[in-house]
């Protein structure tokens, strides 16, 4: 089943790529820019054929894809009848939606992903845990668990009105009803037991919030599906999320830190860390576990979670991502006269080089230090 999902995790990869191009393509097509090649991959042709004036087909290095639009690059030869019809003939909002329209795919296919995850899926939540410790003291007193009689290994059936709670109700319900005799149900040895308790302020991470004493463990694991709606506006809060989740993370990975970190990966015998910068080799890994777990539903929610950071990744302003032509038409904008993209080949090259470099470095992590 592992290897199912790696297969699955791979191939939904190269649609994705598929759909990004597409979307160049389409968008330049619609505004009449000759595009002259569309390609999955890179290096080598393995196979292509011509449709029309675009050659399509798949190249041997699958690490991406392209689309070459007329124009774009400084060194092309743009035959007399073809002038009106390059990139840089074009008005700069046409070709700014030329760029963005790579990029804004990820992240509808995200926003798709979380919303069937919810809808079908379901948000994964521990109800009912397990008491696995329960305090004799809280404030010098003793604690309204110890007092009522709760012992460790009882699981948490009711707490109030509420059935089955999660770890979260339960704190929720316990700080809003400090001071007042609220009812909890356990189960012991296959019997439900009520008692009767009452929350006190006790110092948490130091703030003053109602306790009851007790230390949870693991419960039952439900899924929660929502509605269309709740699917439609939870997937938009989802995509929120990561991307800042996404942002944070390049921050980290990108930044001194974290490029100190994949050189010691590297270099030494440093042992691979659960929050370490993880390649796609990483993170088919990580679907193939997955699977093995019969959580096929959940690879919907690791790839919205990828093409969020695939997304973000391409609009960093940065040459030769996409959001580093955005940024030079900006400054075409702002210069009122076009940039001279011979000057921006030598920045193109060492940004691709950087992240070949980098991407080949986690790789090799991914390979010889699996995370546990």
């Amino acid at each position: 089943m592992g290897a199912v999902g790696i297969v699955a995790f791979i191939v939904a990869l190269i649609v994705v790529i598929v759909i990004h191009e597409a979307a160049h393509f389409g968008v330049a097509r619609a505004f009449d820019i000759k595009v002259t090649e569309f390609f999955v991959g890179f290096g080598p042709r393995i196979w292509s054929r011509q449709r029309g004036e675009t050659e399509v087909g798949f190249k041997w290095i699958p690490a991406g894809g392209y689309v070459k639009i007329a124009g774009m690059s400084p060194y092309e030869e743009i035959a007399p009848e073809d002038r009106n019809r390059v990139y840089g003939a074009k008005p700069r909002w046409q070709r700014a939606l030329v760029i963005v329209a790579g990029p804004a795919t990820h992240f509808v296919l995200a926003f798709l992903c979380f919303a069937l995850w919810l809808g079908f899926v379901g948000v994964p939540t521990e109800r009912s845990p397990e008491i696995v410790g329960v305090a004799e003291t809280l404030g010098g007193r003793e604690s309204p668990a110890a007092a009522a009689g709760i012992e460790p290994g009882d699981r948490l059936i009711a707490i109030g009105d509420i059935r089955d709670p999660s770890q979260e109700e339960l704190v929720a319900f316990t700080r809003a009803h400090v001071g007042q005799s609220i009812e909890v149900t356990v189960r012991r040895d296959g019997d439900p037991i009520t008692v009767q308790l009452v929350p006190v302020l006790a110092t948490v991470e130091g703030q003053q919030v109602g306790r009851i004493g007790v230390v949870l463990g693991p419960g039952r694991l439900e899924r929660e599906s929502e509605s269309i709606v709740g699917s439609i506006t939870g997937a938009a809060d989802e995509v929120g999320t990561a991307l800042v989740g996404t942002v944070e993370g390049i921050g980290r990975i990108f930044g001194p830190s974290g490029l100190s970190r994949i050189t010691e990966l590297v270099f030494t015998d440093a042992p691979r860390a659960p929050d370490d910068a993880a390649s796609v080799v990483g993170v088919s890994r990580v679907a193939g576990t997955l699977a093995s777990d019969d959580r096929f539903g959940d690879l919907l929610y690791l790839f919205a979670l990828v093409n969020v950071f695939v997304g973000f990744l391409n609009l960093l302003p940065l040459p030769p991502f996409d959001g580093g032509h955005l940024a030079l038409l900006l400054i075409e904008r702002i210069r009122g006269r076009a940039v001279d993209m011979r000057k921006v080949m030598p920045i193109s090259a060492l940004v691709a080089a950087f992240f070949i470099l980098f991407t080949a470095a986690v790789v090799w992590v991914d390979i010889v230090k699996p995370p546990v």
